[in-house]
């Protein structure tokens, strides 16, 4: 693969790849911090708009599915900035339905489409060089929550002003912008010989099953991703609610807070390159269990939510970059399978997340949201424990 070798992926490549990627999953979150704006712009309850973060997930990860595998026999040269333009027509959907219904489906239609950042990382793990494999996924990892992190404080901020439905409009020219740039910056890669679309749908799981290491790792980063997603849904809940009662742009400036454990957890992926990827996977682990016994005693502070926030994304994203990484370092040519697997895994487990917000927040608050989701990392906690010593290194 001459092209590969000869390209390879250089420093703009690597940062391009992380802003395309932060992009991409940073559309399935605009709504988060608006669920109550939509909620009086659209007369439903806030209950039934937070349906929208589950709605684009569920489509999201049904686009990984579907879509992603694809990566591994078709031009992603040419895939990729086309799926980015099926996303840029998805948003402006979003930025002119009329009606909740509407743009429930128009949202779907953006999970669906939205699924360019999981073509390039696979891309980006073929691209570099074995031994900078982690420290190039764990920038493009980053640069994917960073997006989620910042959607939250742009949406936010650009509601407060000008009202949510801009904030869909300026993603969509995002998109076709880095749709343009993407067009060029990916280089020409080697034909792959052509598959049968549902035999490659298909050999998902067989390509997981192969791997000791692929189960539990699934498991674990599903866990991770359903508490994340649990954890920044409610939290709009409580801050919305006595004593904080912050707008949707207070509310958005916490994702800055998360933005600083994100770019701490960037380096993660080193961690892997030097073979400590299954104990830091554990103290990450850990750190996050700890952060959520921290947000349940901080659920009247300010402060003590900031700090919490910086530990729980620094922990999450170090054990979805070095879960990633693991899976994508396992020999053979069917990285985008394997990524596939992921990401779907994440996504179902986050739109679980998600769903469980409200009925959490109505039955016991935050203190019933906290204690769920401490309860999964320890599950997590426990598959790691039984899985460390072989399955989690494909070690026979």
């Amino acid at each position: 693969m001459t092209t590969l070798a000869t390209s390879g992926m250089t420093r703009t490549r690597t940062i391009i790849f992380a802003i395309a990627g932060g992009l991409a999953v940073g559309n399935l979150y605009w709504a988060q911090p608006l669920i109550e704006e939509i909620a009086r712009s659209l007369d439903v309850s806030s209950a039934v708009a937070a349906s929208l973060v589950t709605v684009t997930q569920i489509g999201y990860a049904l686009g990984i599915f579907l879509i992603v595998p694809l990566g591994d026999v078709l031009n992603r040269k040419r895939m990729i900035p086309l799926i980015l333009g099926l996303s840029a027509l998805a948003l402006l959907g979003a930025a002119v339905a009329p009606t909740f219904s509407l743009l429930l489906a128009a949202l779907g239609g953006v999970g669906l489409t939205t699924v360019s950042a999981q073509l390039l990382t696979p891309l980006a793990s073929e691209l570099a060089a074995p031994d900078q494999r982690g420290r190039v996924l764990g920038t493009i990892a980053s640069g994917a929550l960073i997006g989620v992190l910042l959607s939250r404080t742009i949406s936010g901020a650009v509601a407060e002003f000008i009202g949510w439905r801009a904030i869909y409009v300026f993603a969509a020219i995002l998109t076709v912008a880095l749709a343009v740039v993407l067009s060029f910056l990916i280089p020409r890669l080697d034909k792959r010989p052509a598959t049968n679309y549902f035999r490659l749908l298909g050999s998902v799981f067989t390509t997981v099953a192969q791997h000791r290491a692929a189960a539990p790792t699934l498991l674990i980063s599903a866990a991770v991703f359903s508490v994340f997603s649990l954890f920044w849904t409610s939290l709009t809940y409580l801050l919305s609610a006595s004593p904080f009662s912050l707008s949707v742009g207070q509310i958005g400036l916490f994702g800055l807070a998360g933005l600083v454990g994100a770019v701490a957890a960037r380096r993660a992926g080193m961690f892997h390159d030097r073979g400590w990827s299954v104990p830091s996977s554990g103290i990450a682990l850990s750190l996050l269990a700890a952060s959520l016994v921290g947000a349940s005693l901080a659920q009247s502070s300010v402060i003590g939510l900031i700090v919490v926030v910086i530990m729980l994304d620094l922990a999450a994203q170090a054990t979805l970059v070095l879960g990633q990484t693991r899976l994508l370092s396992l020999p053979g040519q069917n990285r985008s399978r394997l990524n596939t697997a992921f990401v779907v895994s994440n996504f179902l487990g986050g739109a679980i997340g998600s769903a469980l917000a409200g009925p959490l927040w109505a039955a016991g608050g935050w203190t019933a949201v906290t204690g769920t989701a401490l309860a999964i990392i320890i599950v997590a906690l426990l598959v790691w424990v039984l899985t460390r010593r072989g399955a989690l290194t494909d070690q026979n």
